[in-house]
């Protein structure tokens, strides 16, 4: 039962909600980055067959081609996590959306192999921010009891632009061919440049941000405060059991995330023998769930019930640990036998880890210490990108010497088990963490 006073302050704040919403606008920026960020991920994943008529690739090569990108990913993610911290969002936001709109037009240009893979390497120098950089202006700009729905807005866009963009670009890539697919994601990706440029900036460098709007993000941006205590090293933060942790859990929902942005087509056509036509289209209807439970489950349901009075803890805790273990549905479709089957366990796999990710991505903004939120988003997306180089690679290899898809799911529910006791027995909370190291 919340007290009358408690409810008079609710009714407030959403007025104040209601009058100003300059954030939403940058949450809004964000989840269209992502979109257009994984139309960039997936043409790659759609484009299997025609790549291995050009260059003849196996999949054991394809699995490389696939996590090749990821490599250059993740040695990005440590040092960009003090980059963002000393230069801000706005900045790095704009050099890294011009690099990967160059590398999807190399991409289309490549002559062969090697610079296919240089292309990638390229693309994830791009984008490598990416995530970090949004889970850092998530925190600048939004108050802890909406970080769940503006940061579901971008981590949303992942699975919405798996949904839309393999069957899209797949259809494009029939029509017009691999090349040009990949030059119409570059054209794309300009486009977003200059969007980007034209509209972010910083809470109090925003010229049409209202006063109310500023007191209502202030006094709960983890940075405004100041401890006098210089940012934490990234030695030290690696030395925090829960940060460790987080970042084990973390990984293994990217882990089966990237084995079905990359495989998922392949696995339809190739183990269920249905059409590349119609693996496009099946393929969007796991992403579309999990785009809704994305929105609907990690996001808005997590910030009412927070509002409500719920302990933020718990209720964030939760429903990272249950949406986890949904992802074991994966397991399920290595058994299976017809498309529906394995489409339905694909998707109860896929809908309950997007329903963990945004409160995920809160995450950093909630625990690190002051001036070390692009640290901890680093350290995280470092620790998911070793997961996204990982789970093409092997799925590939054990696809290509088995035949089958069934032990490249077991190895993933694996994975998922170690996460879920990481979060339960590493993380434990999502409290601020202390300064005393």
């Amino acid at each position: 039962m919340i007290d009358p006073t408690t409810g008079e302050s609710m009714r407030n704040t959403l007025s104040q909600q209601t009058a100003s919403s300059r954030r939403w606008r940058i949450a809004g920026l964000l989840g269209l980055g992502v979109l257009v960020n994984y139309f960039d991920r997936v043409n790659l994943s759609v484009s299997h067959a025609a790549l291995t008529q050009s260059f003849g690739v196996s999949d054991f090569t394809f699995g490389l081609l696939l996590g090749a990108y990821n490599w250059t990913y993740a040695l990005c993610q440590l040092p960009i996590g003090v980059v963002l911290d000393r230069l801000g969002v706005r900045l790095v936001g704009r050099i890294s959306t011009l690099i990967w709109s160059i590398a999807s037009f190399a991409a289309g240009a490549s002559p062969n192999l090697a610079s296919l893979f240089g292309a990638r390497f390229l693309l994830g120098v791009g984008e490598a921010p990416t995530f970090p950089a949004n889970a850092k202006a998530i925190g600048a700009w939004f108050p802890e009891h909406e970080r769940s729905f503006a940061t579901s807005l971008f981590d949303s866009a992942a699975k919405l632009g798996s949904a839309i963009g393999v069957p899209a670009i797949g259809i494009l890539l029939l029509h017009i061919g691999w090349r040009l697919s990949f030059a119409a994601t570059g054209v794309i990706s300009l486009l977003y440049f200059v969007l980007f440029s034209a509209v972010y900036r910083e809470p109090r460098e925003d010229p049409k941000i209202t006063e109310a709007e500023l007191r209502l993000i202030s006094p709960h941006a983890p940075e405004a405060a100041h401890s006098g205590r210089p940012p934490f090293t990234l030695v030290e933060l690696l030395s925090r059991r829960r940060v460790l942790g987080f970042a084990i859990g973390f990984g293994s929902y990217n882990y089966v995330f990237y084995l079905l942005l990359t495989w998922l087509p392949s696995y339809l056509s190739e183990s269920l023998h249905i059409d590349l036509m119609h693996s496009f289209l099946f393929t969007g209807v796991p992403w579309i769930v999990a785009t809704c439970t994305d929105l609907l489950i990690g996001g808005i349901l997590v910030d009412v019930l927070v509002r409500r009075g719920w302990n933020s803890n718990r209720v964030r805790m939760t429903v990272l640990v249950a949406g986890t273990t949904f992802g074991l549905g994966i397991v399920g479709a290595g058994w299976a036998h017809s498309p529906s089957h394995a489409i339905a366990w694909i998707t109860i796999s896929i809908a309950g880890l997007s329903a963990a990710a945004p409160v995920g991505w809160s995450i950093p903004s909630l625990i690190a210490p002051p001036g070390s939120v692009g640290r901890v988003g680093g350290i995280l997306n470092f620790s998911n990108q070793l997961s996204g180089i990982a789970a093409p690679v092997i799925t590939g290899l054990l696809v290509y010497k088995l035949h089958s898809f069934t032990a490249a799911f077991a190895v993933a529910g694996a994975y998922l088990v170690i996460g879920i006791c990481a979060y339960l027995f590493m993380l434990r909370n999502v409290y601020p963490m202390p300064l005393d190291v």
